[in-house]
């Protein structure tokens, strides 16, 4: 028997009638830091109380229809100070809870180093509600961490924890006569005051220290000065004085974040594509895993579907062909795209059939995800070209039609109504008999929203993935033509002729047909391109900075 977590059933479950609170971490910003139990509790989640800072942090967790009450602020001082004061919270859980409800409080970083969750589970304990907690990445541990800074050495190093916001004169006296890392808690335009405090404290002002803001995730910048350069240092970036001052900042003072060890260390800000915003014009499915590849490199994808798939006009064809499969009409079947996989798919569940009906039949596939599709149905494609993954390269491996070995002569090829006639006339010439046949339709998608249109053609992406000629064109025509700022990839040499003849300059070229390897060619132009900056002694910039207007600070 396997152990069990003793936080994976609802405590509810041992009070009947009565409500539940999970007052749970959201972290410091990025959804990947969720523990696997807040994603438990998450999805098991009736209501949803979440800060705003967070909301979309934990929301995709939660199962569809959950009820997310908006927490508003009362305290007009607060307001004012950019930085609200969520007031109404416990009245929200208290009531959700009351009437049964399974409520999941979410706060950024740890619970237990909010305040206002501590006031919560008081009142929860008051009225003899059930609850638990579910710790989370702390935000004054989690950031420092993605911004490359250790907060202790081998030697222990002290640390302490300062909010800026509520520490008095005798919290600075200690952290200033202490001799440890300091790590504050406050915004972007108190830093320099908080510096000061520690400077009249005792520390010396030549004591390094780094801010980051926006950290973990894609927004995330650091600085690094001292105590008594911070200021200037903000002066002469220009990053202060600025209506973005309110922001929250962590600060850590101390040895630990002295820039030869940072210039090491930054992990997280020094990925190759880091901050980049890479347009992605493809269907939503196709998307997704590429989507998930640029992340990793620091990305920020924005999925643009440029070619909507639709059922064929007149189905009669597709319906004999499927039941052709079932018949034995067929030695062969090949699929040249995802789409085709996903059409003979819904026809098989659509007449109640799985990839059992696939038995005897041999099956061949272009491309790494039109294979993996087909493994994800179930069925292990018998030939994939073992080059240039096309319909020139699937000719190159396929065999000629044998009649002793080959009892059926016959090709079965599920395809969109604009695909080329190459590998038809190809099937033939090797002696096959070929059923070409429609199985969906590849129309224009609708235009995106405005302000995609407009940072498309003003220069807000960074980066444009084009996996194929269609794509170019499409995007092109629903959107306009990317601005000249914008770094252009395209997955192959016809790709990038299209691209070219819609008066656009190719930057990178995917060494083989795979949008894999076409991402990977990206994030290796960018390392070249950040390189090269740190050894011009230039700040690295992303390509959408260089637009006219652009403000080189500004990171989204």
């Amino acid at each position: 028997m396997s152990p069990t977590s003793p936080t994976t059933s609802p405590a509810s479950a041992a009070f009947p009638g009565h409500g539940h609170v999970t007052f749970l971490g959201a972290g410091p910003g990025d959804p990947g830091l969720l523990t696997l139990r807040a994603v438990e509790a998450l999805a098991g989640a009736d209501v949803l109380i979440a800060e705003p800072e967070v909301l979309e942090v934990v929301r995709g967790h939660a199962r569809a229809g959950v009820s997310t009450p908006e927490l508003t602020v009362v305290d007009e001082a607060s307001t004012t100070a950019g930085v609200p004061v969520l007031r109404d919270a416990t009245n929200l859980v208290m009531e959700a809870a009351r009437g049964g409800k399974r409520v999941v409080r979410a706060v950024t970083g740890d619970p237990g180093l909010d305040g206002n969750a501590g006031q919560e589970m008081l009142a929860c304990a008051s009225a003899g509600i059930p609850f638990e907690v579910v710790p989370g990445v702390a935000t004054a541990v989690g950031v420092p961490a993605y911004a490359g800074v250790p907060l202790r050495d081998a030697q222990g190093t002290d640390v302490r924890f300062v909010d800026a916001r509520t520490a008095d004169d005798r919290c600075w006296a200690e952290v200033g006569a202490s001799d440890g890392t300091v790590v504050v808690s406050t915004s972007l335009d108190s830093v320099a005051a908080a510096a000061g405090e520690l400077v009249a404290a005792g520390r010396k002002p030549d004591t390094p220290l780094t801010v980051t803001i926006a950290g973990t995730t894609t927004r995330q910048r650091t600085w690094t000065a001292t105590l008594g350069t911070i200021a200037q240092v903000f002066k002469q970036r220009k990053v202060l004085p600025s209506p973005e001052g309110h922001r929250p900042a962590i600060a850590v003072v101390g040895e630990r974040s002295a820039p030869a060890q940072r210039d090491q260390l930054s992990w997280f800000e020094s990925k190759p594509l880091f901050g980049w915003r890479v347009l992605v014009p493809r269907t939503k499915e196709q998307a997704a895993s590429l989507s998930d590849q640029l992340r990793s490199y620091g990305a920020v994808p924005h999925e643009v579907p440029t070619i909507a798939v639709e059922p064929p006009r007149t189905p009669q064809q597709m319906e004999r062909a499927v039941k052709g499969l079932v018949t034995g009409r067929y030695e062969w079947i090949a699929f040249t795209s995802v789409n085709a996989v996903k059409a003979v798919r819904e026809k098989f569940e659509e007449y109640g059939l799985d990839a059992r009906a696939f038995a005897g039949i041999k099956v061949a596939a272009v491309g790494e995800q039109t294979a993996a599709a087909l493994v994800d149905f179930g069925v292990k494609p018998d030939l994939v070209p073992s080059g240039e993954q096309s319909a020139a390269g699937l000719l190159e491996d396929w065999p000629p039609y044998d009649p002793v070995f080959d009892p059926i002569d016959r090709v079965f090829l599920p395809r969109a109504d604009i695909a080329t006639e190459t590998l038809v006339a190809g099937l033939i010439e090797l002696g096959w008999e070929v059923d070409d046949v429609t199985a969906y339709r590849t129309v224009r998608a609708s235009p995106p929203p405005a302000d995609t249109r407009e940072a498309i053609k003003g220069g807000g992406f960074d980066a444009v993935l084009f996996t194929s000629s269609s794509t170019v064109r499409n995007l092109v025509g629903i959107a306009g033509k990317p601005h000249n700022v914008t770094v252009i990839a395209c997955i192959g040499p016809a790709t990038a002729k299209t691209a070219e003849e819609h008066g656009l300059r190719v930057d990178v070229l995917s060494p083989e047909p795979s949008v894999h390897k076409l991402a990977e060619a990206l994030a290796e132009f960018g390392l070249r391109r950040r390189a090269a900056a740190l050894e011009a002694g230039d700040p690295v910039t992303r390509p959408s900075e260089r637009r006219p207007g652009a403000r080189r600070r500004r990171t989204t």
